[in-house]
């Protein structure tokens, strides 16, 4: 089943979030802000390990702009260890619940593990944000279609121990298209609608450095799979890289953010929904400066 062309929303769980820029073009995409609950994440693990530092960092986030928290207890950072479902759900339970709650905005779980999204679920959360695309448990799916939660459904070739393990594709961008569609269509097939439906082309999940940049650059090419294109390129290592063949030295987790405020620029451009980022508010002002720079006709074609 192929939906419509050019979503103009995505329906969550008890809310529908209206998308800026159906068409692409100029506009703002959604910013959805990463709360980290876990030890070992690449960029910020350890921060915000604890309830209270969680919360009051998702706050923060909302404060600046974000207009999703998307709630994490895994690594999926590559060679992460992984956890166990008890584990995974004894760091975000009490996060989830909190952010529910007082943000005033969607949670999202970040997790592939159905008995934790259906726990988040039960605490208030509304989407399910699954890096395996919903095929690394065979009870996600049931979990999704009986919570009515929004889905994102994310490209990732392996497992994070096994993703960097000589990822090669004959044309990076085409596949995953295609392997979007076809999760798209097992969604719907499966008893999810469409319009709940969101998917993610999985940057540095199974992708070399070329791979990260032959997606940024061709991100215009899942515009038309007719749902809510979600892009999650903060401070990867492909924006690091850039940021020191341009200046001769490693990047700064500072310098990394403004690099991923500026390519979430170019995903503005190119049609993108939603960005997926951990410093919002630096992100939020470069979306806001280039949607109206846009509709200036500044911008490059």
């Amino acid at each position: 089943m192929v939906p419509a062309a050019h979503p103009t929303h995505w329906q969550l769980r008890t809310r529908a979030l209206s998308l800026p820029h159906p068409g692409g073009g100029p506009g703002r995409p959604l910013v959805m802000g990463i709360v980290n609950v876990t030890p070992d994440s690449f960029s910020d693990g350890g921060r915000h390990d604890g309830v209270e530092a969680a919360v009051a960092h998702g706050l923060a986030l909302v404060a600046e702009g974000a207009e999703i928290l998307d709630v994490g207890g895994e690594s999926t950072r590559p060679f992460a260890t992984p956890v166990d479902a008890a584990e995974e759900w004894r760091r975000v339970g009490a996060v989830v619940e909190r952010l529910a709650a007082e943000a005033g905005v969607p949670v999202s779980i970040d997790t592939s593990k159905a008995a934790v999204a259906a726990r988040a679920i039960e605490c208030g959360a509304e989407i399910i944000n699954d890096v395996t695309g919903l095929e690394g448990d065979p009870d996600m799916l049931r979990v999704a279609r009986a919570s009515e939660a929004g889905v994102c459904a994310m490209h990732m070739r392996g497992t994070p121990q096994t993703m960097q393990l000589d990822p090669r594709y004959d044309d990076v961008v085409g596949e995953i298209r295609d392997y979007l569609a076809r999760r798209r269509d097992a969604l719907v097939a499966a008893g999810i609608p469409p319009a709940r439906v969101c998917l993610d082309p999985g940057i540095g999940f199974g992708k070399t450095h070329a791979h990260n940049l032959e997606l940024m650059r061709g991100a215009a090419a899942f515009a038309d799979l007719g749902v809510p294109i979600l892009v999650g390129h903060s401070r990867k290592g492909f924006i690091g890289r850039e940021i020191e063949r341009d200046i001769g030295r490693p990047a700064t987790l500072a310098e990394r953010d403004a690099g991923t405020a500026g390519a979430a620029c170019g995903l503005a451009a190119a049609g993108v929904h939603v960005v997926r980022v951990h410093a919002v508010g630096l992100v939020r002002a470069a979306l806001a400066v280039h949607a109206a720079t846009a509709r200036a006709g500044l911008s490059p074609p």
